[in-house]
C-alpha cells in the first residue's frame, strides 16, 4: 500500500470513527409532535420501534342504515415489520389486527384513539395491547402507536351496486412503536 499523505489518512480515519460513533446512538423516540389523543400515558417506555410496509384490503359494501348507499370498508392489513436497521422482525396482519414477532410472540389490541395524519394517509392510532401469546418481544407490551403513516386510505374508485363485494388493495407504510410499562 502506497500512502502519499499520512496526515490525510489519519484525518479520514478520525472522521469515520466520529461518524461511526454517532450512528451507533439511535435518536430517542419522542411523542412531542403527536396529538394528545394518540400519546402513550406517562409511565411507559419504548420497547421496540418498527416500520410496517404492506397492503390494506378494502371491500365495497352496503352502508349500514342507509338503503342504496355503499362505501369502501376496511377489511384488514398485511404488512412486514422492519426494525430501524432494515431487518424484518415480524409482521402485522388481520383480522383481528395482530402484531407478530419473528420469535413467535404475538398480540392483538383494542383501539383507544385516532388522529388525522394528512390527506391520503391513514390516521395516527393508539391501541391498548391485549396480553401477548407466546414468550418473546411482544411479552408485556402495553400500547402500540401507529405514526408516520403514508398511504393506506380507501380506494378513490367509486363503490356502488355495480361493484358490491369487490375488494381493492392499497399500499401503505407506518411506524409502529411498541411500549411497555416502566
Amino acid at each position: 500500500m502506497n500512502i502519499r499523505n499520512p496526515l490525510l489518512v489519519v484525518a479520514t480515519a478520525a472522521a469515520l470513527t466520529a461518524c461511526g460513533g454517532m450512528m451507533r446512538q439511535p435518536m430517542a423516540y419522542s411523542q412531542d409532535t403527536l396529538p394528545d389523543t394518540v400519546k402513550v400515558p406517562s409511565g411507559h417506555r419504548v420497547a421496540m420501534e418498527t416500520v410496517g410496509t404492506g397492503q390494506i384490503t378494502y371491500e365495497c359494501r352496503a352502508k349500514a342504515d342507509m338503503a342504496g348507499a355503499h362505501e369502501w370498508v376496511f377489511v384488514g392489513p398485511d404488512a412486514k415489520l422492519w426494525d430501524r436497521k432494515g431487518t424484518q422482525v415480524g409482521r402485522y396482519w388481520g383480522p383481528p389486527a395482530t402484531w407478530e414477532n419473528n420469535d413467535g410472540s404475538k398480540l392483538t389490541a383494542t383501539q383507544v384513539a385516532v388522529a388525522p395524519a394528512g390527506a391520503g394517509n391513514i390516521p395516527l392510532q393508539l391501541v391498548k395491547a391485549n396480553p401477548a401469546m407466546g414468550a418473546g418481544a411482544m411479552q408485556n407490551v402495553s400500547f402500540i402507536q401507529r405514526v408516520a403513516t403514508r398511504g393506506g386510505v380507501a380506494p378513490a374508485m367509486a363503490c356502488g351496486a355495480q361493484n358490491l363485494g369487490q375488494k381493492q388493495v392499497v399500499q401503505y407504510q407506518a411506524d409502529y412503536i411498541f411500549w411497555k410499562q416502566g
